[in-house]
């Protein structure tokens, strides 16, 4: 499984972007999908996931009510669509994705084999 993460940018505190992840070599459909992120000089950390059927989500505190997790199965596409961006959402997002993945599990950077590249997304005040 091959995933492209897109749609990063340089946003004003309280805007909005729609990250991407394109998937190949995999159906997002029978697939386990997060979303990721990276701040310079702290750990990934997870942000929000998807389970294969679509019918359930979970997020991270830090982003509830504000960030939302959907997938596209035409488009072979999950994306993460961000609300009400802060200061510190500064940070590289990655999307990642498992075929075996549990519920209980989804949170975990370990439980995820395949893993995009990683797209910038900076926000200013």
């Amino acid at each position: 499984v091959q995933l492209q993460a897109s749609g990063g940018g340089l946003v004003q505190a309280g805007g909005s972007l729609r990250l991407s992840c394109a998937a190949s070599g995999g159906t997002v459909s029978t697939l386990g999908m997060g979303w990721f992120r990276q701040a310079p000089g702290k750990e990934r950390e997870f942000v929000a996931g998807i389970t294969r059927s679509g019918g359930s989500t979970v997020y991270a505190d830090f982003v509830k009510g504000r960030f939302t997790i959907s997938r596209e199965n035409a488009r072979n596409t999950v994306y993460l669509q961000m609300n009400s961006l802060k200061l510190e959402d500064t940070a590289v997002y990655y999307c990642a994705a498992s075929r075996g993945i549990i519920y209980s599990s989804m949170g975990s950077v370990t439980a995820y084999p395949y893993w995009g590249q990683g797209t910038q997304v900076t926000v200013s005040s």
